[in-house]
């Protein structure tokens, strides 16, 4: 088989396994974004992914995904920040980048808020920025992610701003828990949320091996890796 046909059957196997999670709970899968995360893997799966009718890739190191974006952005696609960004990143990220998903503390709100209103004066683009806030599932302070006793400050900041249009909630299972007791959790953050921002109502959750779960629980974002592009090549 070619490459490209082995990954055109991955990438096939995870979209049933989407409509028969959400078949199991009674969602549409019209209701799910399925961004496949291209860390590490060359522009040219990328290409072959876009080839294949993906229009949403996901990155986690702003400098790879930028050199990426930058050599395939006749396809049009849109590009998902998933990976944890340095506040001194955040002007960079915003030249490619089309949702960051990654919004995490209050230092970053303010760096992208300060980039965001330099590129509006510089340039008159006054698109907000489209972001989801990400939660920390677990008690360890050094993990990425807003702790739920935060969140509605945090979301009440972040509304403030016309940087920001928040789209929802963002979450990883720990490895640890069961992650339907996990999402669950994420889907009363979702509601929390909402009751600052009603618009937000998006959930950004579920991976390769917990996507059925995170669907059963209002997930309408899936960051999806290895099981549609394969082992990760190593680490550049």
């Amino acid at each position: 088989m070619t490459q490209i046909s082995e990954l055109s059957g991955r990438l096939n196997a995870v979209t049933r396994g989407i409509s028969a999670a959400c078949l199991d709970v009674g969602r549409s899968d019209s209701d799910i974004t399925l961004i496949v995360v291209t860390k590490f893997h060359p522009a040219s799966l990328v290409r072959d992914l876009a080839e294949l009718g993906v229009r949403d890739v996901g990155e986690n190191r702003n400098q790879e995904a930028a050199a990426k974006a930058l050599e395939l952005r006749e396809l049009n696609l849109t590009w998902h920040f998933i990976g944890q960004l340095q506040s001194n990143k955040a002007r960079a990220a915003l030249e490619y980048t089309d949702v960051i998903h990654s919004i995490d503390r209050p230092s970053l709100v303010s760096a992208l808020d300060r980039a965001w209103n330099d590129r509006a004066e510089d340039a008159g683009d006054q698109t907000p920025i489209r972001g989801f806030i990400q939660l920390n599932l677990t008690t360890d302070p050094v993990r990425g992610g807003v702790a739920l006793a935060d969140l509605v400050p945090f979301a009440e900041d972040m509304a403030a701003r016309p940087a920001f249009d928040v789209q929802g909630i963002m979450a990883v299972a720990p490895v640890d828990e069961d992650p339907n007791a996990a999402f669950e959790r994420v889907a009363l953050a979702s509601q929390r949320l909402q009751t600052v921002i009603p618009g937000a109502r998006f959930i950004s959750a579920g991976m390769s091996h917990d996507y059925p779960q995170a669907i059963a629980h209002g997930a309408t974002h899936l960051r999806i890796g290895s099981a549609i592009t394969g082992n990760r090549p190593p680490a550049g």
